[in-house]
């Protein structure tokens, strides 16, 4: 909007300017009143007796004037910041505002001339709920608009009686730009000329009871950093140097693969570090250790920083915490660049009640149920979505895909889907109704989780959905035409519950909970798993990894090394959270972050916290070079048990298989004391074994108890020596 300097010798109008006919004052008081559904049909430029009405709505404008082939006329005040004219002309002409204000007077286009910014075809497919890119329909979107550059503002509010722009440069207040609604499809629609990238905006509503607020938009693709709230007109320039990644990503089925994911979040890693700092570092740290993928909890716009991401309040946009969308984008073609693919935790289950975000966006339930018992969470205190709301549910799914292509995110790990699935998900008997069929499972959430996954598998090849589901639900990786859910993995919490406990007791009671590390092989085929050593297994009184063990620094020390080489040896894909890989011992702190001194050279465990840093390093390297570990994880042919029943010895021992048939034994001892010459069946074909990872290495702060070369077999069994507290690998070698 430009300051336009004004000279009192510039010709004058097309004529004098006549009086307007009045406004209606049922369409003045709504007009002014922030609730009327259409002001283009009162603002702006339209036929009437004698020539053509000009009327603009400026309010704190000390005068208007309307330009015509560059010739000025004067508009009268009406009052309540309406100024009108009539100008003897035939037809609707170009022409600009001068708006003098106290500090100048501005030269503009009026929004009010425009034609809708957005097509009947975007709205079909918003009514349909079938837009699959709603983010370039609703928002706010920089563009050209007949030839004039702006940028259009739209916004779902189907209850609303009205709904204006407010922005930085109107102080806030939305009174001049009131928008259209654009019929039954419940959007409103304003294009404002001149208004470009970094403009802060928010949506003024008007209830239908009368209700006047602020709402942050819900379509916003960047926003304000926390505490504060608005949102911001953007647009990517963002250059991305990834296209071999993309381009390869999806040659190989994420279940056939290897695949092992560092957990990380992003603002407390290295605290104080941007997304372009980080870009430096991190995809560098994790492509050390050898992992495959980095997931990032949640990154989308959330308040509360103590939520750590799971309280999202801008589905959109990445948390301006750390930079910009862009500086995002930048972050993650670094990752691509280094090899890693990023998942990012997606949060469809629940938003938080901010009266300035999406709770009673229009003054009514709306993203919500409208039933109290069904609309809110009763562990969170916070709303779930409307799954059974067509909207709603294209809501949610466009976002899924827009995090897909928009920022090239190779997997979403979605949060929280049981308490999505189940009707009476931490509800007692009243608080809930049973489905059409009597039962309790939500059908309207499973409808849409089915049509999330077959949406992004569909449009971007080579992502993969993570369900954490924590019931045993039946097909959440059973594809969508089966009636599954159609995630590509799921978490199994059941084996990391149970794993966890066993090695939590004293190694003299562990013989008694030996059916706790291999149950979980009992269903370790219903679905296609990831293991997870997650974030929330590390904090709340929890405590970290190496603090659940007991024994000495040593044995708990051990312990864990032991349990990462049989977990990255369990059939399924692995998950460690930031700081496990090196065994620090206190919890997650979300204002520090992973205690990285005690890797520092000066502290006395210095080497014994490297040296699981280097088994991390190792098992990765020796996983990702062997396919029997990752090839077949979904397939029970991948997998025979040598031994499933030593309790006494506190010993597990299988063997693992590639798609060829060449075997990996892995052999794992969570007893203190070594074991000279124990006996295992193997495969007859295998004319010796070598240890390729073992886990009692010196390297690795053990004590260095090994097989001394290759072991022969004799009558179909080996004879190894078993560390203490270890694990170890070995495959066929060739004498």
């Amino acid at each position: 909007m430009a300051l336009r300097n004004t000279s009192p010798f510039e010709p004058a109008g097309p004529g004098p300017c006549g009086n307007a006919p009045p406004l209606d004052p049922a369409d003045r008081d709504r007009l002014l009143a922030g609730a009327h559904h259409d002001p283009h049909a009162l603002l702006g430029a339209h036929p009437v007796p004698g020539g053509i009405v000009f009327r603009a709505l400026r309010p704190f404008a000390r005068a208007v004037s309307v330009v015509v082939d560059g010739a000025r006329t004067p508009l009268t005040s009406e009052g309540g910041g309406l100024f009108t004219g009539v100008l003897p002309l035939s037809e609707i002409p170009a022409y600009t505002l001068l708006v003098s204000y106290e500090n100048g007077e501005h030269e503009v286009h009026d929004p009010y001339r425009f034609l809708p910014s957005l097509g009947e075809f975007d709205l079909h497919l918003i009514r349909e709920g079938r837009h699959e890119q709603l983010w370039k329909a609703l928002g706010a979107e920089p563009m050209t608009h007949q030839g004039v550059s702006g940028t259009r503002f739209t916004v779902w509010a189907p209850n609303a009686q009205g709904v204006r722009v407010a922005a930085d440069f109107t102080y806030w207040d939305g009174t001049q730009f009131p928008m259209r609604s654009l019929g039954a499809s419940g959007v409103w629609e304003l294009f404002l000329p001149g208004v470009g990238e970094g403009t802060r905006y928010k949506f003024e509503i008007t209830s239908r009871y009368g209700h006047r607020f602020l709402k942050a938009d819900p379509m916003a693709r960047r926003t304000e950093e926390p505490p504060h709230t608005a949102s911001i007109v953007t647009a990517s320039h963002h250059r991305w140097g990834d296209q071999d990644w993309m381009a390869h990503r999806a040659d190989t089925p994420v279940h056939e693969a290897p695949f092992s994911v560092y957990e990380v979040h992003l603002p407390s890693w290295r605290p104080g570090l941007t997304y372009r700092q980080l870009a430096e570092v991190l995809p560098a740290y994790v492509k050390d250790l050898g992992f495959t993928h980095l997931e990032l909890m949640p990154v989308a716009e959330h308040p509360f920083h103590g939520s750590w991401g799971y309280q999202v309040t801008g589905f959109y946009a990445p948390t301006a915490r750390l930079g910009s969308p862009d500086d995002f984008r930048y972050f993650v073609d670094a990752c691509h660049r280094a090899g890693l693919g990023v998942i990012v935790d997606w949060v469809p289950a629940h938003f938080p009640k901010d009266d300035w975000a999406l709770a009673r966006f229009d003054g009514d339930p709306l993203y919500e149920p409208g039933d109290a018992r069904r609309a809110e969470h009763p562990d969170w205190g916070t709303y779930e979505f409307d799954f059974a709301r067509t909207e709603v549910r294209n809501f949610l799914v466009a976002n899924a895909v827009y995090w897909c292509e928009e920022f090239h995110i190779d997997g979403l790990r979605v949060d929280a889907v049981a308490s999505m699935l189940y009707l009476d998900y931490s509800r007692e008997d009243g608080q809930w109704e049973p489905n059409a069929h009597g039962g309790r499972e939500d059908l309207a959430a499973m409808a849409f989780l089915q049509e999330m996954n077959a949406t992004v598998y569909r449009r971007c090849p080579g992502v993969v959905t993570i369900a954490e589901e924590s019931t045993a639900w039946g097909g959440v990786t059973r594809s969508t035409d089966s009636g599954g859910l159609g995630f590509g993995l799921k978490w199994n919490m059941g084996w990391m519950h149970d794993s966890l406990e066993y090695i939590a007791h004293e190694p003299v009671h562990r013989k008694y909970h030996h059916h706790e590390m291999t149950f979980s092989m009992v269903y370790a085929y219903s679905e296609n798993y990831v293991l997870p050593i997650s974030h929330d297994e590390v904090v709340h009184g929890k405590q970290a990894l190496v603090s659940k063990v007991p024994g000495d620094w040593w044995q708990r020390r051990a312990t864990v090394r032991a349990y990462l080489g049989y977990m990255w040896a369990h059939p399924g894909k692995q998950l460690l959270f930031m700081g496990q890989e090196f065994a620090q011992g206190a919890e997650w702190s979300v204002e520090h972050g992973p205690e990285w001194w005690l890797l520092d050279d000066d502290y006395h465990s210095a080497g014994d916290h490297r040296g699981v840093r280097d088994l991390v390093r190792d098992l990765n390297t020796v996983y990702r070079a062997t396919p029997a570990l990752w090839q077949r994880d979904t397939d029970p042919c991948g997998f025979r048990w040598v031994a499933v029943d030593a309790a006494d010895d506190n010993v597990f021992a299988f063997l693992r298989f590639d798609a060829d048939g060449t075997p990996l034994l892995a052999v794992s001892n969570f007893s203190p004391v070594v074991r000279h010459d124990y006996r295992l069946g193997v495969p007859d074909d295998v004319v010796a074994w070598q240890e390729v990872l073992n886990t009692d290495a010196l390297r690795y702060g053990g004590s260095g108890v090994s097989s001394a070369g290759p072991v022969k077999p004799e009558d179909g069994c080996v004879r190894i020596t078993l560390p203490p507290l270890a694990t170890v690998w070995l495959m066929p070698f060739a004498l």
